[in-house]
């Protein structure tokens, strides 16, 4: 039988990347065929975004790549065309967000962040339309601390301590408040309010020590509901303005969260078995315990504690006529118990070795009171690599799968019944030795300040030969920007581990840096610990695997349902799209059989559209745009919101403050100037004034907004009582409107150059073509119009080199004020355009004209998003050092255009 399993695996792993799944009736091989199916028309997506820091100041920007793959085997994804990508504060409130063009794969762009952000831990988040079929749970999320060392006086750390008073839960808070040099601020009124998720449970006040320390104490009044929160204080430095902090609660209590897994699944009689374990803070962090497990008699089965960020595992060889439970210590000495699963009469146990050979991996399932075949299946990214069956009523097989036939990352193994029932289940990791290797050089190791430095790549695969490959390259000053490896979030730790795996994972990069026995033994306990979610066996045998909602984006969309006035879709109806970008030409459509239309393109961001659809009758219709529905918030990542923002980031703290004060002295930057209040006194503005000026705030007047021979206002339109632009005739003098809409002069060469004809209608920015104003009645309901400015003198129409003369309409945007009413109008949309992403400055101190009198203070020494390697792997970049001496750490990340993914860490020193 053991001969059998190998020749079976090694023949299918030998012949073929995947398994190819026989047509037979088995409920099983159906399972295995919906799999692939399912895995080859909705190939998994997965975003990665490559960061040029590991954490920011106010002032900064975050410069950034995205890698977008698909598949199993992470070849750059042809799925999707649009990347969205938020910046989120730790109350889960979205900053900002912007779209980028993606293509084959590959896109970058950047966030500016002001001088006024407030410190504390954000989060950049970025998926495609298509991964919301997974769920936010596998987005790209990484969580970022941004400090504020330019506009920031007052900087706070805090520690908690928790007790129980009188069965109370109670919790005890040190606030240090200081300047940036680290000054205390002593003998300061602090007031104070508590908020428990958000409920506010006290409010006080109290005075700082000679440390700069607050004391606060307060009780959970509902420990099981309420478990975090934050203190809001306001203290007033010596003569500043009172600051108010905010100091982030992340748990009401030291108590831990144990949790135990045994291997495969179930305990189960007789079998000796490897049980893992994970301890959780309160704070969603690993917490060390140490303990003993025994049976119903109190005798001692086994020992434990935790090996990594509060995980652990040990062996026990269980009996159905015992119970057991575990006594678990934690570190503050408190105790408790948890009671281990129930053991299981008869079952499989899979025991998975993935470490002792370095060729191999191992694999023994031992069957206590089962009969039968069982049949053994692997498979990652609905892949099935490899499928192997034994006899029936074996109740021991075993087999060795080598490593090298299968893709790096989680490989799933699962135990399957005669009948198809899904009966245990295994995540392994193969950490393969490198599917793709970066060398990184440069001709010396030793450079001095602002002195050119030539950075040369060169890349293979695994079997050593050159290849071409996409990549991005990141160059900190690490005097300045000290990194903890192990907290980062790379190319490999990202696409091969977390976004596989709905649940947290601390410190993900330390499983591939400086990879050893000690790390592969942790990566395996934590596979034991972690669920797998990405779909479930019974969804995919009963046929329940959720549909694909949501559809790759290939272009941007303004699409919407075009209704009458009273709510019936309009079918055939003809929609036209109009922009105030003028490289966008007017554009129309016509609707499904239910109202339907869409518009598919690219476009700026900040780009304002009117959609005007028409009825049969020519009458004007509704519009109803589509919505993306809301992204469901996840606290995935609530345990690495810091409470300690600032800590251990002094150096880069000072820099930040002195980087800006630098480029304020000398006009450079794009910084936030605090002006001092200035008080101006002027004649009263009248009530028609401010109505015209509220009516064009938003023209695009090239005179000046208000600046015309006349000014129609929205006030004025209204008094008129129709929604008709013929209804205009009369009030705009010099001008005739046709039925239909279209502008006629009927002034003379005193007024008009050319005397009588037709005018130039410049909508919301845009010159309408001569069709659509033969249509204007039916293109612009007045009811949507802010203000019409009328240019007949020749100071006003030679900017637009108009002859007959030019009417300027200007439609209502969203927030306008009319009356007392605050008007959003139907039928404008303004969308998320694609962002217009920035290039990196690096200064060029070979050329002349480059201030050598500016400090260099830079973090970021250089950026390259887009580097790509030739057939023969090889390619290179240049920039200049910056004033900083120390060591200088560069990090290239990228792909192949095999799916095989890598990253490299090289320093070099400036003295």
């Amino acid at each position: 039988m053991i001969k059998q399993l190998r020749t079976i695996f090694t023949a299918l792993l030998l012949s073929s990347a995947y398994f190819a799944v026989a047509q037979t009736s088995t409920v099983l091989d159906q399972t295995l065929i919906k799999l692939q199916k399912q895995s080859t028309e909705n190939p998994v997506e997965k975003v990665y975004l490559h960061l040029d820091k590991p954490y920011y100041g106010a002032g900064d920007t975050i410069w950034f790549k995205g890698y977008i793959v698909s598949g199993a085997l992470h070849n750059l994804s042809a799925l999707s065309s649009v990347l969205n990508i938020d910046l989120i504060d730790e109350h889960n409130t979205i900053k900002r967000t912007i779209k980028l063009p993606v293509i084959s794969g590959i896109t970058y762009g950047d966030f500016p962040l002001p001088d006024t952000l407030r410190e504390g831990s954000y989060r950049i988040r970025a998926y495609t339309n298509w991964m919301r079929n997974s769920g936010p749970e596998y987005f790209f999320d990484k969580t970022l601390a941004i400090i504020n060392g330019v506009t920031n006086k007052v900087f706070t750390k805090a520690n908690y301590t928790y007790t129980i008073n009188n069965g109370q839960q109670m919790v005890n808070a040190v606030i240090n408040y200081t300047d940036i040099n680290g000054k205390p601020y002593a003998d300061k009124e602090v007031k104070y309010i508590i908020k428990l998720d958000p409920q506010k449970i006290a409010s006080s006040k109290g005075i700082t020590d000679d440390k700069g320390d607050l004391h606060v104490a307060f009780t959970n009044p509902s420990p099981g509901i309420l478990s975090t929160g934050e203190i809001n204080t306001t203290i007033q430095p010596d003569n500043e303005q009172p600051v108010t902090k905010t100091i982030v609660i992340k748990a009401t209590t030291s108590k831990t969260d144990v949790q135990f897994f045994p291997e495969s699944g179930n305990l189960v009689n007789g079998i000796p078995s490897k049980v893992a374990f994970k301890a959780v803070g309160a704070d969603g962090l690993g917490a060390d315990i140490k303990g003993a497990v025994t049976d119903e008699q109190n005798n001692e089965i086994a020992t434990f504690t935790t090996t990594h960020l509060g995980m652990g595992a040990f062996v026990m060889a269980p009996e159905a006529s015992h119970t057991y439970k575990a006594t678990i210590t934690n570190v503050d000495g408190s105790t408790s118990v948890v009671a281990l699963p129930k053991v299981m009469d008869k079952g499989y146990v899979m025991a998975i070795d993935g470490q002792s050979d370095p060729q191999n991996i191992k694999v023994r399932i031992v069957g206590s009171g089962m009969d039968g075949a069982v049949t053994l299946v692997a498979q990652t990214g609905g892949k099935v690599y490899l499928q192997g069956k034994s006899k029936p009523g074996q109740p021991v097989f075993t087999a060795n799968i080598p490593k090298k036939q299968l893709p790096p990352g989680i490989m799933q193994f699962t135990l399957f019944s005669d009948s198809g029932e899904p009966l245990n289940e295994r995540l392994v990791f193969i950490q393969n030795d490198g599917e793709l290797k970066i060398a990184v050089s440069t001709p010396q190791q030793s450079y001095s300040s602002r002195q050119k430095v030539k950075i040369i790549l060169h890349t293979t695969n695994k079997d050593g030969q050159a290849v071409a490959g996409n990549f991005s390259a990141a160059v900190i000053d690490e005097s300045k920007v000290p990194v903890d490896e192990n907290t980062e979030s790379t190319i490999l730790s990202n696409l091969l581990l977390t976004s596989d795996i709905k649940g947290y994972i601390e410190q993900p990069n330390y499983y591939f840096t400086n990879v050893n026995e000690k790390t592969q033994a942790d990566l395996d306990i934590l596979m034991l610990t972690q669920g797998y979610h990405r779909f479930e066996w019974k969804q995919v045998i009963n046929n329940t695997i959720p549909a694909m909602v949501y559809q790759p984006e290939k272009a941007l969309s303004i699409a919407g349902i075009a209704k009458t006035t009273g709510g019936k879709p309009i079918v055939n109806g003809k929609v036209a799209l109009l922009s105030n970008s003028p490289t966008l030409p007017i554009m129309d459509t016509v609707t499904d059989k239910n109202g339907r239309f869409a518009f598919n393109f690219d476009y700026k961001d900040s780009t304002r559209f009117m959609v005007r659809a028409l009825t049969t009758k020519k009458a004007a219709a509704e519009i109803e745009f589509d919505e993306a529905p809301p992204i469901i918030k996840t606290d995935k990542y609530k345990a690495d919101i810091l409470v300690n923002v600032n800590a251990g980031l002094g150096i880069y703290l000072q820099n930040n403050k002195n980087e800006y004060d630098e480029e304020a002295k000398y006009g450079l930057g794009n910084h936030t100037k605090v002006l001092k209040e200035v008080k101006v006194k002027d004649k009263p503005i009248t009530k028609r004034q401010q109505e015209i000026d509220n009516a064009v705030q938003f023209s695009r007047n090239l005179n000046g907004p208000g600046n015309a021979d006349q000014v129609i206002t929205a006030e004025d339109i209204a008094a008129l009582g129709c929604s008709r632009i013929d209804c205009l005739n009369g009030l705009i003098i010099g001008v005739h409107f046709s039925p239909t809409g279209s502008a006629i002069s009927t002034r003379g060469k005193s007024t008009f150059s050319e005397g009588g004809g037709g005018i130039d209608v410049i909508l919301d920015g845009v010159t309408l073509d001569a069709e659509t104003v033969k249509n204007l009645a039916g293109t612009i309901n007045m009811n949507d119009v802010s203000s019409i400015e009328v240019l007949r003198s020749g100071g006003y129409t030679s900017i637009y080199n108009s002859f007959n003369g030019a009417i300027i309409i200007t439609t209502k945007h969203g927030g306008q004020t009319f009356g007392e009413k605050e008007v959003t109008p139907p039928g404008f949309i303004q969308p998320r355009g694609y962002y217009l992403s920035r290039e990196f400055y690096s200064p060029q101190y070979d050329n002349p004209k480059t201030n050598t009198q500016i400090p260099d203070l830079r973090s970021t020494i250089y950026w390259k998003p887009i580097l790509q390697t030739d057939k023969s792997g090889d390619t290179t970049f240049e920039f200049f050092n910056a004033d900083g001496k120390g060591t200088y750490r560069v990090v290239v990340e990228g792909i192949d255009y095999n799916g095989n993914i890598g990253r490299q860490v090289y320093r070099y020193k400036v003295e």
